[in-house]
């Protein structure tokens, strides 16, 4: 009984870890710019008291190269129309999960003239420490300095090539909100 109850714990820790895993995203972008104007950007240093490792380094800049082409956008380092600046952060967290198992863990408390009667359940309650990370991706009008488009991922931070490819899902899912130019 104790060997199911610690395998159904288990698999309830993978559980719940494995949908932590999920980027979301958020975006937001000035409705009164016309982003027809944008065709070339440049991506900026990395803000925040944290870097990116190469390898997470390398997918955001290839996932920004290969999703804003897509919107007809290119990277250059003269004159861009934009300047792509990414902010990393990361933050501790807990994560409670309290269980009632009426499923398992009946503890029989009693037997007599109506048979066994099943006890309380068995109660636990399991707290996780994990990393989450935070990506924002701020578009700034070259000419006016101005925000035009910020797009923001969340994902748990685990090792170096599982963080690249969520950064890559994260870039992915921001610049999929990007405002389309007339015509694409």
């Amino acid at each position: 009984m104790i060997k199911s109850l610690q395998k159904f714990m288990l698999a309830g820790v993978v559980f719940y870890l494995s949908a932590c895993s999920m980027v979301s995203v958020t975006t937001d972008y000035d409705h009164s710019t016309s982003f027809e104007q944008y065709h070339t950007y440049n991506l900026e240093p990395v803000r925040g008291k944290i870097g990116l490792s190469p390898s997470s380094e390398t997918a955001l800049r290839e996932t920004l190269r290969a999703s804003l082409a897509l919107h007809g956008v290119s990277d250059t380092s003269k004159a861009p129309d934009l300047y792509i600046v990414p902010h990393i952060s990361t933050k501790e967290k807990l994560a409670v999960h309290q269980s009632n198992d009426w499923g398992y863990g009946y503890v029989p408390y009693r037997y007599g003239r109506y048979g066994m009667w099943a006890g309380a359940p068995m109660s636990y309650t399991d707290i996780s420490q994990y990393t989450e990370g935070t990506l924002i991706l701020d578009f700034v009008d070259a000419k006016t300095q101005k925000l035009v488009f910020r797009g923001v991922g969340t994902a748990t931070v685990s090792d170096p090539e599982t963080n690249a490819a969520r950064i890559k899902e994260a870039v992915e899912k921001i610049v999929q909100d990007f405002p389309r130019r007339v015509g694409q």
